[in-house]
């Protein structure tokens, strides 16, 4: 024994640090059970479950109308700016009339035209009637002299080719008229043209709503030659807009019409606006390697703070319920560590080919040793899910371990509640 001390003395760092070790080993026996962690626990409350389906959309007007213009030229005034409201009707913009009002002009001219030449053939038509009125009797009196011998029968004749000359004339005047009838028609149809043309030069708001985008300026030249040029746009009603969603197709299967949904916005990151699904459109949209579907969500905007163009971040509620028992879903899925499990799983694989109930894991009598329970579960949401079975409200529920701190390993804590 007096070599022992004598070779402490004589090594004092080297037992002073094997000294060390051994106080906390000790330490962490008694005090610790040799772990350094420890399980976290929750009560099995009794709640809302909610299942959601995740998805970021776009805000657009429910009802979009492009204003273009069907004539070319230069647009000489805007009378509208972003933002502007407007009512049915309202002059937008005009576009320089000079060439189309110098076609109203001259298609006028020409129908003026036209309706003299009808009625100088209409007048035409009056002399040739009274014409062959008169040369009709001349042909009648000369047929009655001829029978008396008075006449000779080259006087007849005479007669009989001023009657036909007479009608031929009537009939030439009448499609003479009906020629500058059908010239009115056509100089008429090609001065409504020039009119309409002439009207379109001022562009009208079609319908009431608010300009959302504005893509003329006073001095641009717009050509129509090809396609008609976009103008303006006009959102018809922004109290009510619409979410368009592009939705997983992992998930697309839970989504139905009239289900609710939740959904926020980067301009008002604090609030949480209301929808709900109008439409699931069946044409799929590929990117890449992922297949998604477009949801339309129905959004009421009456206080108008959502503005087209800006993305949602969109919760579809796909199932909820209420005032049932609940644990947190990470309960469900927590697995104690191996060296705290009890091997009680030889049971269970026996019958691989049954459907496993949900195994839960409950505090023991001693605070390393987990206890297993199963239990039946029903919707699963995020946060939470369903417990229909195996459980009561207020027990307590492994969710997960943590690692202790230092201090937390000198004080001896092992459990948190």
């Amino acid at each position: 024994m007096s070599g022992f001390w004598d070779w402490i003395k004589t090594h004092p760092i080297v037992s002073a640090l094997v000294s060390l070790v051994v106080i906390l080993g000790v330490s962490s026996f008694f005090f610790g059970g040799g772990r350094n962690y420890e399980y976290v626990t929750e009560k099995v409350s009794r709640g809302e479950v909610t299942r959601l389906v995740s998805a970021s959309g776009t805000l657009r007007a429910l009802n979009t109308i492009n204003v273009g213009s069907e004539i070319s030229g230069q647009i000489t005034a805007v009378y509208v700016d972003f933002n502007s409201p407007v009512s049915k009707g309202q002059l937008l913009a005009e576009i320089d009339p000079t060439r189309p009002r110098a076609q109203v002009t001259q298609a006028r001219a020409q129908v003026d035209l036209a309706r003299a030449s009808l009625a100088q053939a209409e007048a035409s038509i009056a002399r040739a009637l009274t014409d062959v009125e008169v040369q009709s009797r001349e042909y009648d009196r000369r047929l009655e002299l001829q029978k008396k011998g008075f006449v000779s029968s080259a006087g007849v004749d005479q007669a009989q080719n001023a009657l036909v000359a007479a009608k031929a004339t009537l009939s030439t005047s009448r499609a003479q008229a009906q020629s500058a009838k059908a010239q009115i028609a056509q100089s008429s149809a090609v001065l409504r043209s020039a009119e309409l043309d002439l009207s379109r030069t001022r562009i009208i708001a079609p319908t009431s709503g608010v300009v959302i985008d504005k893509l003329v300026e006073p001095g641009t030249t717009v050509a129509a030659n090809f396609q008609t040029p976009n103008l303006f746009t006009i959102a018809a009603d922004t109290s009510r807009m619409q979410v368009e969603a592009s939705v997983d197709e992992a998930d697309i299967g839970q989504v139905r019409d009239g289900q609710d949904v939740r959904f926020t916005v980067d301009s008002y990151p604090a609030d949480i606006f209301e929808a709900r699904v109008q439409q699931i459109r069946q044409a799929a949209t590929q990117s890449a390697a992922a297949v998604s579907y477009l949801v339309i969500l129905d959004v009421d905007n009456s206080d108008g703070k959502l503005l087209t163009g800006m993305t949602a971040n969109v919760d579809i509620i796909t199932g909820r319920k209420a005032n049932v028992l609940r644990v947190p879903i990470a309960a469900t899925r927590f697995v104690p560590r191996e060296s705290d499990r009890q091997d009680d799983e030889d049971e269970a694989s026996e019958n691989e080919d049954q459907p496993r109930p949900t195994t839960v894991w409950l505090p023991g009598d001693e605070p390393y040793k987990p206890v297993s329970a199963e239990i039946k579960t029903g919707l699963q949401g995020e946060d939470y899910a369903e417990i229909t079975g195996g459980l009561e409200e207020g027990q307590s529920i492994l969710v997960r371990s943590r690692e202790l701190s230092d201090e937390e390993l000198r004080n001896g804590r092992r459990v948190s509640d």
